[in-house]
Parts: structure tokens; C-alpha cells; sequence
């Protein structure tokens, strides 16, 4: 199919996505339940306008999911387009140089909040199947379309509307338009992530904190038995210590780590990037690979004791830390919690009581398998429209999407957006190219005729 339905209407796209720009659908914000509302049925419109079927905001304890479909395509897969309408909040508000919910366009950029984080990307898959009726009366494939309302909160409600709407949602695979690539000039598919689990870790040692003078040397510390149990989770070479945390983790091929291996920066590049004097890890693993498809465990926080000025003599009754996970395939966060809590447990002294809170966020990890037969539509989508293949990127963070789809639908993820990674997604000045909004609508046009040869 040609392009000239989006050549046509590329002017009308464009003043379709500032509107939808202009609506401050901030999930996180109480107060801003009614436009987060108003984003639910401008997609839900917008889907109706495009000729998809049986569209409905479905309401749920949070923020609507929206719905549509078109089924009509016989002996064809069935694909779930995924994508979030809501966004992070915009403060600070000084630090923007436009207001962020009135869009700005210059120099070939829209800026906005929402703009790269996924507002633009939610449009292509839609625009891509209007070219498709109208230009054909029909698609190639058959599609389904869920939008939520809460991504940027966690996705609270997405799990339980999976699990109630089983049937509803069933497919051949999914692909999802909240991703995106690391340079302008290098179209990409995320085909790995890691997962998510974390924990708080709460540590009291006496009824109330004690004056070092009258009782220190006889009585437990809070603070210093927390630091007993922080340290005793990794060796100092830098393996994990948690007894049985690696008991699912499988070795990458040596084709993998290779191909890792050969796109990764210098190690003088990396400590310049992050900043750090050093290079800490596990041995025998670069740092590629490390901060990739190796499972991690991290303290994010910790307090305890008086923190105020000058000196304060006392032995702090209680101590706390958070401790986060990354997963990689195998592992599952109910599993490496359950570790977690074990190893505070075995390894706390015994003159303290500790308590294993499991925090908020969890994700499961997620591979691609290489040989899926839409990794190898994408790749010729992407080929025929922009002559380049697109790189296959892992990342070290977590999309909790992923792992939901799987266990809930039993589908795998494909991965296609164009958002570029600098153009300060959930930052002031947020901003997302035009040409990439063009490009993308020809790439999920195609996309959908290479899915429909696929051998599901």
C-alpha cells in the first residue's frame, strides 16, 4: 500500500496531536481525574474516527481503559496494540520554556508534556489503520486496541482487567508503541527487560532511642545491625549473597554477549557518563552485560538515628532501608522478595526485630524469543520504509506491560515507538520530532502487512 492517505492528512495528524496535547491527563493528581477522563474518550473518538469497532472506555477502580477493535480480517492474526494516554505531572512549571499543555511547535519539534511520553506513538497505530480503510476498506490483519489511563502510576488496575477480560483481549501477539530508540538516525525494538522487586526493610532494636552515655556498649544498635544485614547481601568480589537468588537465572549465549558486548561504550566512557571513580559488579561480566541481563540488588535508601546539626549522643532505636531488584528472565519478584525476607531473617542479629515490607512497582522480567516471527516483521517494516534495520536494544529497566501481557493473555510483546531517548521525556521541555511522527505512521501501516503472513 502507498502513503498517500498520510501525505494527505499529515497537517489534520499533526493538529490531532496537539489537541490531544492540550489535555492535562495527569494520572497522578487527584484533581485531574476529569481530564484524565477527557483523554479517555478524545482516544475513544478517535478510534471511532478511524473505523475501529466496539470502542467503550471501560471504568475501572482508577482511570478509564479504553477499547476497539476490527475483526473482520479471516484466517488472519489478531494483534493487541497497546499504548498509555496519561501523563507525569509538568512541575516545575518554571523550568519550561513553553507552557506545557499549550503546544509549541518549532524547528520541526512539538513540544508538551506527554509529547515523546506517549501521546504521539498512542496516534500511530490509529492512523495507521485509518490509511488502511481508507484507502482499502479493509486490514490485513485483525486489531485490537487497549489504552490505560494509569501507566505513569504504576498501572494499578491494568492486572485485574486483563485477568476479568481474558476473552475479550485474546490475541496472536501484542505490540506496544510506548518504546522508542537511542538516536534519531537508528530505528530500534526493545527485545529484552529486566523486572522489578523491592523491599523495605525496618529494623528496631529497644522501645526508644537510648543516650550513648548511660546505656552504650550494653545495648544493641539499630542502625549498625541494619549495616550488618546491608552488607552480608553481597560478597565483596560483588556476587549477590542472597541464598538461592541466582537458583533461576540462566546464561545468555556467547552469540548474545557478543552481540551485547559489541555496542557497549569504553569503560572510561561509562565511568565519565555516570559519573563514578570506579567499577564495581559481578566478575567475569562486562558491564554491558551487567547493567543488561545480570540481576541486580541495590539500596536506594536508608535512615536512622538523629541527622539534625552538631552531635546528638544517642543509639537509634529503629533503622530502615529500601532495596530494589532487577530481574532478569526466570526470576519473579513474589519469589525474590520471599528471598529477601528469608535472608533479613537469617542474617539480622538476634538481639534486633526486623520486618520485610514489599514495596509498590513490581514487573516481571521479559525476553523476546529471537526466532518470533514479529521480530522479523518489524525488522521489514522498519527496512522498507527507512532502508535500515532496526537495532535490537536491551534494557536495564523495567516496562511492567510486558510481563502482564504474558500472564495474563499469553502473548508476547513487540516493541515499536518512535520517541528518541533526549527529547526529556517526564522532564520540562518534553518534545517529540515530527518526522518521526511521519515516519512511524508509515512503519505500523506496513507493520500491519507484514504481520499478516505471519505463522502463529
Amino acid at each position: 500500500m502507498n502513503y498517500s492517505f498520510l501525505d494527505k492528512n499529515q497537517k489534520r495528524f499533526v493538529e490531532e496531536l496537539e489537541e490531544f496535547l492540550s489535555i492535562p491527563s495527569v494520572s497522578t493528581l487527584p484533581e485531574k481525574k476529569g481530564e484524565v477522563e477527557q483523554a479517555a474518550e478524545w482516544v475513544s473518538s478517535r478510534l471511532q474516527m478511524a473505523g475501529l469497532e466496539n470502542v467503550k472506555a471501560v471504568e475501572t477502580k482508577g482511570h478509564p481503559i479504553v477499547y476497539g477493535d476490527w475483526l473482520h480480517a479471516l484466517d488472519k492474526p489478531t494483534v493487541l496494540f497497546y499504548g498509555h494516554y496519561d501523563v507525569q505531572p509538568a512541575e516545575p512549571l518554571e523550568l519550561w520554556d513553553y507552557s506545557p499543555f499549550e503546544p509549541h511547535i518549532e524547528n520541526g519539534r512539538i513540544y508538551g508534556r506527554g509529547a515523546t511520553d506517549m501521546k504521539a506513538n498512542v496516534l500511530l497505530p490509529i492512523i495507521a489503520c485509518e490509511a488502511w480503510l481508507a484507502e482499502k476498506g479493509e486490514m490485513p490483519v485483525n486489531v485490537k486496541f487497549l489504552f490505560e489511563g494509569e501507566e505513569e502510576i504504576g498501572s494499578p488496575s491494568l492486572a485485574d482487567f486483563m485477568e476479568q477480560h481474558k476473552s475479550l483481549l485474546t490475541a496472536d501477539l501484542a505490540v506496544s508503541a510506548d518504546s522508542g530508540q537511542m538516536q534519531e538516525e537508528q530505528p530500534a525494538t526493545m527485545v529484552s527487560l529486566r523486572g522489578l522487586a523491592g523491599v523495605q526493610i525496618d529494623v528496631q532494636s529497644a522501645d526508644g532511642d537510648l543516650h550513648s552515655g548511660l546505656y552504650g556498649g550494653a545495648v544493641p544498635n539499630a542502625a549498625q545491625a541494619l549495616a550488618t544485614v546491608l552488607d552480608s547481601m553481597k560478597t565483596k568480589d560483588g556476587k549477590i549473597a542472597i541464598d538461592g537468588f541466582y537458583e533461576q537465572v540462566e546464561e545468555r549465549s556467547e552469540e548474545e554477549r557478543a552481540d551485547i558486548n559489541q555496542n557497549q561504550p569504553r569503560i572510561e566512557d561509562f565511568k565519565k557518563s555516570a559519573g563514578v571513580y570506579n567499577i564495581v559488579g559481578e566478575p567475569d561480566y562486562t558491564v554491558g552485560e551487567q547493567t543488561l541481563t545480570r540481576p541486580t540488588v541495590d539500596i536506594n535508601g536508608m535512615w536512622s538515628g538523629y541527622q539534625g546539626m552538631g552531635v546528638k549522643t544517642v543509639i537509634p532505636a529503629e533503622a530502615h532501608a529500601k532495596v530494589t531488584c532487577r530481574l532478569v528472565p526466570n526470576q519473579t519478584p513474589e519469589e525474590i522478595i520471599e528471598k529477601l525476607r528469608r535472608h533479613v531473617e537469617a542474617h539480622a542479629p538476634k538481639e534486633v526485630k526486623t520486618k520485610v515490607i514489599p514495596l509498590a512497582g513490581k514487573a516481571h522480567p521479559y525476553m523476546l524469543p529471537y526466532d518470533h516471527p514479529g521480530l522479523k516483521a518489524i525488522e521489514q517494516a522498519v527496512w522498507t520504509v527507512e532502508k535500515k534495520t532496526p537495532a535490537r536494544l536491551r534494557i536495564g529497566g523495567s516496562i511492567p506491560i510486558t510481563g502482564l501481557l504474558e500472564q495474563h493473555i499469553g502473548v508476547h510483546t513487540l516493541q515499536l515507538g518512535f520517541s528518541v531517548f533526549d527529547e526529556g521525556m517526564h522532564a520540562p521541555n518534553e518534545f517529540y520530532r515530527l518526522n518521526q511522527f511521519e515516519k512511524g505512521q508509515k512503519v505500523f501501516v506496513q507493520l500491519l502487512h507484514e504481520l499478516s503472513d505471519c505463522p502463529f
